[in-house]
């Protein structure tokens, strides 16, 4: 597939999300097969998918982000892609992709791409992506978007932010707001829709990441 570039003008008619987790995720794994499901429900509902475009569970979104789409429709498969001392390559199932050298500039382009995140279980660079997402969130530098926190490796650490952070006042309680815990797809999409819905429906002051989340 010839390689292309992320334009610098964003169609802003397309609702996107972005799918985080593991690379070291088999294909034979139940949370490969979760994230491939869910990738291709969201491609249904004509809405793109964004991941670092590698193996592992970005491979699975992308996979079935593919399978789901409908043949003649506008929805796309966005990879972006890290170099890496042992070399990452990207998965073959990206419509669009985008190869970086840092992981600072990586994420910046994952926030002026996203209106909702999926955080899939995954290791450092799944936590990073999460908490650079909710940390941006909470200084206003992008929207107000949903983080979904899928599986069961979440719950746990969800309840150490509530005992440490939260109780002894570093964070606010508004602060949890943006995040969901899902246990699976059902419960996923059912957030993802109603996102989707709000972008449909916004109103002249709706938050729009692209215009906000500046990308030089």
């Amino acid at each position: 597939m010839k390689k292309q570039i992320i334009p610098k003008r964003i169609d802003v008619r397309h609702f996107r999300v972005a799918i985080f987790g593991s690379a070291r995720i088999k294909r034979n794994d139940p949370r490969y097969k979760l994230i491939h499901t869910l990738a291709k429900m969201i491609a249904r509902d004509g809405i793109d998918v964004v991941t670092g475009g590698g193996y592992g569970l970005m491979e699975a979104a992308n996979k079935g982000h593919r399978e789901g789409q409908k043949r003649g429709g506008k929805v796309q498969s966005f990879g972006l892609n890290i170099k890496l001392p042992k070399e990452q390559k990207a998965n073959k199932h990206l419509d669009i992709k985008k190869e970086f050298g840092r992981f600072s500039d990586r994420l910046d382009y994952f926030m002026h791409l996203s209106n909702a995140v999926v955080v899939a279980p995954g290791g450092i660079g799944t936590l990073l992506e999460f908490l650079y997402t909710w940390q941006l969130i909470q200084v206003g530098h992008i929207c107000n978007i949903p983080i979904i926190l899928l599986g069961k490796m979440w719950p746990d650490f969800i309840k150490w932010i509530e005992k440490w952070p939260l109780k002894k006042k570093l964070i606010d309680i508004e602060d949890m707001h943006p995040i969901f815990l899902a246990d699976n797809c059902k419960e996923a999409i059912k957030i993802i829709r109603k996102a989707h819905k709000d972008f449909i429906d916004r109103g002249p002051d709706y938050c729009w990441n692209y215009k906000k989340y500046k990308i030089d």
